[in-house]
C-alpha cells in the first residue's frame, strides 16, 4: 500500500511519512505494523472527539439509511443541516444567527470574503502578517506568508497586511476597507494569542470605519480552548464567523456565519452569490450535529483548562524554550526546525504522533482530541521528554 500511495496519490511534500493506517479509535491510531500510536495531533485539530466516536459514527449510519445527496445547497429543507444551523444559532451570541454550510474551512474563507465585499460594496481587504487561512486562491490571497504563495501569483488584488497585536497599524483600516480578517489565535505562526484587549480595540476600529470583522475560528473552534469559539475569551463578537476542521469530528466540512441582514445579500443581485453542490450534505451535517451536540452537552469544555495546565506542568525541559497557545492548541518551541522535525520522528518511533507548525517549524504542535484523558496526556509527555533527553 505504501508503494501505491507514493505512486498514485499526489503528495504535498517530498517527505510524506506514508504511515499505513489500519484503524483509529479514541486517542489512538493503529498501524498495519501491529502497533498503536497515541495521537497528540487529532488530524490537525479536526478530530474533536477523538477517532471513531460512537455518537458520530451512529449519526452517519442513521443518515445513510435515509438518503445521501439530494440537491444542491440551499434548495431543499433537510433535517440534519437545519438542526445543525439551528443549534449553532442557539449556541452563539447575537448577531450571529444564520449559517452557510460549505465543504471546507478554505471555502468558508472564500465565501466570507465575498460576503463582506457584497455587503459593504467595498473592495479592500485587510489581513495579517504570518496568518494562514487555507490554500484556495482566495484563502491564499489573505494568508500572510509570502514564501508559501509567491509561486501562485497573481492572487486577489487590494489585500494589505498588518501586524498581529500591533495597534499602531489600525490607521491602515479605513472607509475603503470591506473587511478585516484574522485568526482569533494565529495558527501556523505558532499559536499566538491576542493580548492587551487587542480584539476589542480592533473591533472598535472596524465599527468606526464601517468595515466588517471576520474571525477565522477554523482551528480554535468547537471547544478547543475551553469555549465553543475562542473569541468568547476576548470580549467581542465578529460580524462574520468562519469555522471548519473540528466542526465535523473527522469529516470534511466548513461554514461561515453572520446576521441575517448581512447573509441575505448573497441571495440576490446577483442570485447565487455563493453556491456549492455538496455544502450542507446531510451525511456531513449529521456528523457535525452529533459533534456539536456532544461538545455542548458532555462537559468536555470544562476540562480543557486542567488539561492545558497538565501539559504545561509536564513539558518542562531545558530544550523547551517556551509554549504558546491556549487550551488544547499548544505550540512547543524546540529552537530549530531541524531539531523539531527529528523529535517528531523519534516520538513516532516510540508510539506518539506529534506534528509541527506550518510556518514556524521550530514549534511542535500539540492539538489532541478534547476527549484525551489525563493519563494519556501524561503518557505522551513522558515520551516527548524521553526523546528530548536522548537527543
Amino acid at each position: 500500500m505504501q508503494n501505491n500511495f507514493f505512486k498514485y496519490q499526489a503528495q504535498t511534500t517530498q517527505f510524506a511519512a506514508g504511515f499505513e493506517v489500519e484503524k483509529a479509535e479514541g486517542s489512538y491510531i493503529f498501524g498495519k505494523d501491529g502497533r498503536k500510536y497515541l495521537d497528540f495531533v487529532a488530524g490537525v485539530s479536526a478530530n474533536t472527539l477523538g477517532h471513531s466516536h460512537p455518537k458520530i459514527v451512529n449519526a452517519i449510519k442513521e443518515q445513510t439509511d435515509k438518503y445521501l445527496h439530494v440537491m444542491v445547497y440551499g434548495e431543499y429543507a433537510q433535517e440534519k443541516p437545519v438542526e445543525l444551523c439551528r443549534l449553532l444559532a442557539e449556541a452563539t451570541p447575537d448577531p450571529l444567527e444564520i449559517t452557510y454550510l460549505v465543504n471546507s474551512g478554505a471555502e468558508a474563507i472564500d465565501g466570507s470574503l465575498k460576503l463582506a465585499k457584497r455587503y459593504t460594496g467595498r473592495e479592500e481587504i485587510i489581513s495579517f502578517k504570518n496568518s494562514y487561512h487555507g490554500n484556495t486562491h482566495g484563502a491564499l490571497s489573505v494568508s500572510g506568508n509570502e514564501f508559501h504563495k509567491r509561486e501562485f501569483r497573481p492572487l486577489l488584488p487590494m489585500v494589505s497586511f498588518i501586524e498581529f497585536n500591533n495597534e499602531k497599524d489600525f490607521d491602515k483600516i479605513t472607509e475603503k476597507t470591506a473587511c478585516v480578517i484574522l485568526e482569533t489565535i494565529q495558527g501556523a505562526a505558532g499559536f499566538l494569542v491576542p493580548n492587551n484587549d487587542y480584539l476589542i480595540k480592533l473591533k472598535k476600529r472596524c465599527e468606526e470605519v464601517g468595515a466588517l470583522l471576520i474571525l477565522d475560528e477554523i482551528q480554535p473552534g468547537f471547544g478547543r480552548t475551553g469555549k465553543l469559539f475562542s473569541f468568547e475569551h476576548f470580549g467581542i463578537v465578529p460580524d462574520i464567523l468562519v469555522m471548519g476542521k473540528g466542526m465535523g469530528g473527522g469529516v470534511p466540512v466548513g461554514a461561515f456565519m453572520s446576521s441575517k441582514k448581512i447573509m441575505e445579500t448573497l441571495s440576490h443581485s446577483p442570485k447565487l452569490g455563493h453556491i456549492t453542490t455538496f455544502g450542507g450534505n446531510p451525511l456531513i451535517a449529521a456528523a457535525s450535529h452529533a459533534t456539536l451536540k456532544e461538545v455542548l452537552e458532555s462537559g468536555l469544555m470544562n476540562e480543557v483548562d486542567e488539561k492545558e495546565k497538565l501539559y504545561r506542568e509536564l513539558l518542562v525541559h531545558p530544550k523547551i524554550k517556551n509554549i504558546n497557545g491556549k487550551g488544547l492548541m499548544l505550540a512547543v518551541n524546540l529552537g530549530t526546525p531541524e531539531f523539531t522535525l527529528n523529535v517528531a520522528k523519534k516520538c513516532m518511533e516510540k508510539g506518539l504522533i506529534v506534528f509541527w507548525q506550518l510556518y514556524r517549524n521550530e514549534y511542535l504542535r500539540i492539538s489532541p482530541p478534547l476527549t484525551i484523558s489525563k493519563e494519556e496526556i501524561t503518557e505522551g509527555c513522558k515520551i516527548i521528554l524521553e526523546v528530548l533527553n536522548e537527543e
